[in-house]
């Protein structure tokens, strides 16, 4: 592949890893961002080993790790009956996977602070909403028809509303989910809660209510907690009508032990509000408009997937310009890289959203006494660590990645000798 003129849209993780990755290939790449300043949107994410691969193939792993807490497994209980109904542990399968919370500003600044060392330019204040394909360019224009710039490939990193996405030809069907969330960043001091976990506590499926332990923001800053509730969109106003202290109450009935972190919550506006939409992009490609991230495909965020799955899009992306000889084969190598991975935690989002989020006492029931039953039952435990992980199939190597030695990490962690850590990771494996 000659080297490109690349414009990528939105400096979100997406946004910024597809750019370290090009640029880093000999394309000529810079950013546009929408708002004035870019900056990070929301609260904590469960990075799993399949996006930490990815940031450790752009050299950021260690940053990250600095940054994020560790977490060994997801836990949710009945907050009613106290009965534990989901508990998946990542090393039910071996190779020592775990996944890492991190704040959204964590990886945010990481990913950004390395774009800005490694000199990709960044164009902020551009509101895009639409592409014009001259010949084998791509102009790109604002929200007043302008022109915004002129490239051989544009990648949309914009998100789930994208404009490019939803003007070019391959527009998705957008179905919004019944079903968002409250999304707090939290003090952590003093309260009670399990470090090393993503736990949750459930009413039936109506009611979902998180702790997500996220690290800092930035060396020096005190570790911090994601908390969140979810809810019916429709009921967003009503909730906030009944006052703040009300909400706290609800939540207090339900699990005591929020109480440190209801007392940080003074006014609505400490709470972003998140919702959810399942689109598809497909083919995640139009003319030399590529799709990557949550403009090419998004859902449930019930198995924490969607910051993952766009960096393994980065990389994908960067791997089949690699790897072919112009940008139509590129694009096609890309779209077949991600299909079959992307198609199933789609479809495996939509199954389990029912079980936590839905207004059926039927599922939750079920979900309650039948699920939480079979998943001890091996392999099944295995199994959902693998999807939780987001490795029931490989993603690594279409995205030509080699997943991160876990097993070789923790050893060195521990003092071991490199001789000792091979020994010991066959062993286990």
């Amino acid at each position: 592949m000659k080297q490109l003129d690349i414009g990528v849209v939105g400096a979100g993780p997406a946004g910024l890893a597809v750019a370290l990755f090009l640029s880093r290939a000999g394309h000529r790449v810079e950013i546009l961002e929408r708002f004035e300043t870019a900056t990070p949107v929301g609260s904590g994410l469960l990075m799993q080993p399949t996006g930490l691969t990815v940031l450790a193939a752009l050299g950021l792993f260690d940053t990250i790790q600095t940054l994020g807490n560790r977490i060994d497994r997801l836990h949710g209980a009945d907050a009613v009956s106290g009965r534990t109904v989901l508990d998946v542990r990542y090393d039910a399968a071996p190779g020592g996977r775990y996944g890492l919370a991190v704040q959204r500003a964590a990886l945010f600044n990481t990913l950004h602070d390395a774009a800005v060392t490694g000199g990709i330019p960044i164009r902020t204040g551009i509101n895009l909403t639409t592409t014009m394909q001259h010949s084998d360019r791509v102009v790109l224009k604002d929200q007043a028809l302008r022109d915004a710039g002129d490239y051989d490939l544009v990648v949309d990193a914009s998100g789930a509303r994208s404009l490019l996405a939803a003007g070019s030809d391959r527009a998705p069907n957008i179905r919004d989910l019944t079903y968002g969330a409250f999304w707090a960043t939290l003090d952590g001091a003093g309260a009670d809660y399990d470090p090393t976990a993503l736990s949750q506590r459930y009413d039936k499926a109506k009611v979902m209510i998180g702790l997500l332990p996220a690290g800092r923001a930035t060396l020096g800053d005190p570790d911090k907690v994601a908390f969140f509730w979810s809810l019916k969109i429709a009921d967003v106003e009503a909730v906030k009508a009944a006052g703040l202290e009300r909400w706290k109450s609800v939540i207090r009935d339900y699990w005591p032990e929020c109480q440190p972190f209801l007392d940080q919550i003074d006014d609505w506006d400490q709470l972003t509000l998140a919702r959810y939409a399942h689109r598809t992009t497909l083919p995640p490609y139009s003319g030399n408009l590529v799709f990557i991230g949550d403009s090419a495909h998004s859902t449930s965020p019930q198995l924490g997937q969607g910051a993952n799955m766009a960096l393994l899009d980065a990389a994908a992306l960067s791997h089949a310009l690699a790897s072919s000889s112009d940008i139509a084969s590129a694009l096609t190598a890309y779209a077949r890289a991600r299909r079959n991975h992307v198609r199933l935690f789609q479809m495996l989002s939509l199954a389990f959203t029912p079980f936590y989020q839905s207004d059926s006492t039927a599922i939750a029931w079920v979900r309650d006494r039948l699920v939480s039953t079979i998943a001890k039952v091996p392999p099944m435990p295995g199994f959902l660590a693998a999807i939780v992980a987001g490795t029931v199939i490989d993603p690594f190597k279409p995205a030509g990645l080699t997943e991160h030695d876990w097993l070789a990490q923790r050893y060195q962690a521990d003092g071991a000798l490199p001789e000792l850590a091979a020994v010991r990771s066959r062993a286990q494996i």
